[in-house]
C-alpha cells in the first residue's frame, strides 16, 4: 500500500486538514493509501511515497532526501 505524508511545520492544524481532504477523495476514487500528517522534524525520518507540503516546508525536506514532494 502506498504512504502519503502531509507536512506543516507543527504537524497539527494545516497537515490535519489536508490529511482529511486527502482521505476524502482517496475514498471517492476508491482508492487505498495510508495517509499520515506530521511535523517537520519528524517528516525528515519517515518513509513515504508521496510527501504534500507547503513550498517552504518542501525546501527542508528536499535537503538529502530521495522523496517525491508536492
Amino acid at each position: 500500500m502506498k504512504k502519503v505524508l502531509i507536512v506543516c511545520g507543527n504537524g497539527l492544524g494545516s497537515s490535519f486538514i489536508v490529511e482529511m481532504n486527502v482521505k476524502k477523495i482517496l475514498a471517492e476514487m476508491n482508492k487505498e493509501a495510508e495517509v499520515a500528517h506530521t511535523d517537520l522534524t519528524s517528516a525528515k525520518s519517515e518513509n513515504a511515497d508521496l510527501i504534500l507540503s507547503a513550498k517552504d516546508i518542501a525546501e527542508h525536506l528536499r535537503e538529502g532526501a530521495n522523496k517525491f514532494l508536492i
